[in-house]
């Protein structure tokens, strides 16, 4: 797309902005520019590489990271957007709080909500107990009947069927 500047090259504005003896060659070597919208430090860079094919980030650690690498190689925060589905106003906000933050901005920070009262332990036991017979005179485990039953047997003091739903879908299991 080229556009004709000359009206505007030889305006004040054009001076203003570009400087009396620029004009409209410069203008369109700037339009031609690309944003380096993240400029990693060098450790940085080798950190996120090494983090990313590693694979040792959770997904959305590893979006972050891969968003910062796809600025740094420069990529616009459309072309970052379009190349890992997530909004461009959400990677302008990463780069953004990578210059805050530095590379500590990648971990998620601990989300509002009730912390979790059962241990891992405690669901490890929940899901082996999924993964029984069910009682004499019923054909498979119910939601209510596993919540009775963790309760009986002293896994845990309390809890709600769609507690344990939450559980067995975290640990990729269905009784249905």
């Amino acid at each position: 797309m080229t556009h004709d500047f000359s009206d505007f090259a030889k305006s004040s504005q054009c001076n203003y902005l570009m400087g009396p003896d620029q004009g409209a060659p410069a203008l369109l070597q700037y339009e031609k520019m690309k944003k380096q919208h993240v400029r990693l430090s060098k450790k940085d860079g080798e950190k996120l590489k090494a983090l990313v094919s590693r694979g040792s980030l959770r997904r959305r650690e590893l979006k972050r990271a891969k968003a910062l690498l796809a600025l740094d190689r420069g990529g616009t925060f459309k072309e970052v957007s379009t190349a890992i589905d997530i909004s461009s106003a959400t990677i302008s906000s990463w780069a953004g709080k990578y210059r805050r933050q530095g590379l500590a901005f990648l971990k998620d920070k601990p989300r509002p909500g009730r912390p979790k009262n059962i241990t891992k332990k405690q669901r490890a036991k929940i899901v082996a107990l999924a993964k029984t017979e069910p009682p004499e005179g019923h054909e498979r485990w119910s939601l209510r009947l596993l919540a009775e039953k963790a309760i009986s047997l002293g896994y845990v003091n309390s809890i709600s069927h769609q507690y344990i739903n939450q559980i067995l879908k975290e640990s990729e299991l269905q009784i249905y």
